[in-house]
């Protein structure tokens, strides 16, 4: 069954909830779950997306670099609600030797850019949007005690708005699209 009915009432459990222990779903743990569940979520359409177009980074396809990240956010949403795991910092080198490749197959940046140009591009900001969304809930959670999180977790998740930033980036540019600069006027 899909449903229990047990969270009706407006409350649920954690992973490492006391037996019987239930917990308001306003509660900022609870945001930062669903937060990270939104963004694991939508970052399927441009894992998809990127999949179908082929786009490479370093020896891997696009759409392995956002599944690998999907994991590993499940990872975080585990240890967020309790589990005993965390990040290894084995991940967050990948991630900045991705944005490493990346960077050095793009021309500098010299100014912010407008989201869009492609449709994976524009996914993909939307989704760096979302990761710093995601940091802030949990970061609200670290500062508060409701959590002691590995820094190894905070570190990934202010390293992923780069990454996607990098990808968006990627896409424009493997799609021959020119980065537009705003216009302040």
């Amino acid at each position: 069954m899909l449903y229990t009915g047990k969270g009706d009432n407006g409350t649920t459990k954690l992973f490492d909830s006391k037996s019987g222990e239930r917990i308001t779903k306003s509660s900022d743990i609870f945001e930062a779950l669903g937060t990270l569940d939104e963004l694991n979520s939508f970052l399927g359409l441009p894992k998809i997306q990127s999949d179908t177009l082929g786009y490479m980074v370093r020896d891997m396809k696009m759409s392995e670099c956002i599944d690998q990240v999907q994991q590993t956010l499940f990872i975080v949403q585990a240890e967020v609600a309790g589990a005993d795991m965390h990040v290894e910092e084995g991940a967050i080198t990948k991630m900045e030797e991705d944005i490493a490749w990346i960077e050095t197959s793009l021309p500098p940046i010299t100014t912010f850019f407008v989201s869009g140009g492609s449709e994976l591009a524009a996914l993909c900001d939307i989704a760096r949007t979302v990761a710093r969304r995601c940091e802030r809930r949990v970061v609200v959670i670290s500062e508060k005690g409701d959590r002691v999180l590995s820094p190894h977790t905070l570190t990934y998740l202010n390293r992923l708005s780069s990454l996607l930033y990098a990808l968006a980036r990627l896409s424009n540019h493997f799609s021959g699209i020119t980065e537009q600069s705003p216009r302040y006027s």
